[in-house]
């Protein structure tokens, strides 16, 4: 009995150095295959490409021979020019010119004129490259006086500045595709980016001061991160440090709704007449086009300046969600006047003036052979909400949510692609190791009992 009980012994604590080496070849497996960081991407390397070659012959002529430019309806690029050899160059270039009376630096002069009077709040300007003009708009909240006084402003600088009123109110959106709550309210999280060492959450600047601490939504009180930094008024952006430091799995995918998302693949600044999308946690998926760059909002907390305008509606709760198009992201929600059901008029913070004046990348989604997933076309037609299969924005991706993907430990522990299986076989061999040199001690101690016993007794 005694030398099977030995060998069972010797059995045991052979598997157990056998598990030792299994375990540890399966962590060190684990560790080589771990998929890697999203990859990020600067600002710039989406290009000027990516804007569309409209901003790069506007850039050449210079701003005292073109009026700026936009995309068709054919997807064709149109460009503002003032004189007849800009024209050529812009035919030359494949491009459309369209003569125009006022230049880019025309129309910059008379926003600046705009800006040095006295602000009125519920006011907001953009120049409208179509019409070549200043458009200047007032909601309701703007009474007679004030507009007058803003209306002789606009008579003083000439004819080309357009007075429009509009329904509501310009405000912003507090209240993106995920919604984070704090005590400041709730708004929806805008892209995630990184300054490669600690990753973070792009959203609006008025969604909270620096510390806010904000939590994920319906009724899951699980932090997500704190308010680090930002800008408001003046600009609209700010950034959630990660309250792990990680935005975790699915970060480089935006949530447009019914657990689907889209990968963002890069990021640029927009063209007038540009086709986008706009995702928030209370409206969802909506669409549009850019009608102006370079808005300027009079809100009632400030002005925000260097905004982009569009046509997409949003409401309360949608402010930080990001916009997007074909895979690029664009800019995130700053607020706007009317709703999803009357319309209205949407302006969005530039991301890549955010990412650029705070110092950090996107990230972007990586593709199945872990590079930079190609953006698919999107239609020409999508209203309303919708998921990725009715408005291609970019490839459809299942979304995990804004927080690091929430795996059970023991999930984590049985999957083959983490160290946890191979620590387990490690923990449980030394456990035997232990077990067996215990079983060994106690067999001796016996043995010598019986020995002393047998001489002794």
């Amino acid at each position: 009995m005694r030398h099977a009980r030995r060998r069972v012994v010797r059995v045991t604590r052979l598997a157990a150095l056998g598990g030792l080496l299994l375990g540890a070849t399966m962590v060190t497996h684990a560790v080589a295959s771990e998929p890697r960081a999203p990859d990020a991407v600067p600002y710039a390397t989406a290009g000027e490409a990516a804007a569309g070659p409209g901003a790069g012959l506007v850039s050449r002529l210079g701003t005292s021979r073109t009026a700026g430019s936009w995309t068709d309806a054919d997807g064709g690029t149109v460009v503002a020019v003032t004189d007849e050899e800009a024209a050529a160059e812009v035919r030359a270039s494949g491009a459309e010119p369209k003569m125009v009376e006022r230049s880019m630096s025309d129309l910059k002069s008379a926003a600046k004129t705009l800006r040095e009077a006295p602000r009125v709040s519920g006011t907001a300007w953009a120049m409208d490259y179509r019409s070549n003009e200043v458009v200047v708009r007032g909601d309701s909240t703007v009474s007679a006086d004030d507009w007058s006084e803003l209306t002789e402003v606009a008579d003083g600088i000439g004819g080309f500045v357009r007075m429009e009123r509009t329904e509501g109110t310009f405000t912003t959106r507090v209240n993106g595709a995920q919604p984070i709550l704090s005590t400041a309210g709730r708004c929806s999280a805008g892209f995630n980016v990184t300054d490669g060492e600690r990753d973070f959450v792009l959203t609006a600047g008025h969604c909270g001061p620096e510390g806010s601490v904000w939590f994920a939504g319906d009724g899951v009180r699980q932090e997500v991160g704190t308010t680090v930094g930002g800008s408001f008024p003046g600009d609209d952006y700010s950034l959630i440090e990660y309250a792990g430091g990680r935005a975790g799995a699915g970060a480089g995918v935006v949530a447009v709704g019914d657990g689907k998302g889209v990968r963002i693949t890069g990021v640029a600044d927009p063209t007038v007449g540009q086709r986008v999308f706009r995702s928030g946690s209370t409206s969802g998926l909506r669409a549009g086009e850019v009608t102006a760059l370079d808005a300027t909002v009079n809100y009632p907390e400030g002005t925000v300046s260097g905004l982009i305008e569009s046509d997409v509606c949003a409401e309360p709760g949608d402010s930080g969600g990001p916009m997007f198009s074909e895979g690029i992201a664009l800019g995130v929600t700053s607020g706007g006047s009317g709703d999803c059901r009357t319309g209205g008029t949407t302006y969005f913070q530039p991301v890549t003036k955010a990412l650029a004046r705070l110092g950090v990348r996107l990230i972007v989604a990586p593709g199945a052979d872990g590079g930079a997933a190609a953006p698919s076309p999107a239609p020409p037609q999508a209203q309303g909400a919708g998921t990725p299969e009715a408005a291609s924005p970019g490839s459809a991706a299942p979304v995990r949510g804004i927080l690091p993907d929430p795996s059970t430990l023991l999930t984590r522990l049985a999957d083959p692609r983490n160290v946890g299986p191979g620590l387990l076989v490690i923990g449980g061999s030394l456990v035997a190791l232990v077990a067996t040199r215990w079983i060994r001690a106690e067999q001796d101690r016996k043995a010598y009992r019986r020995h002393y016993s047998a001489t002794w007794g």
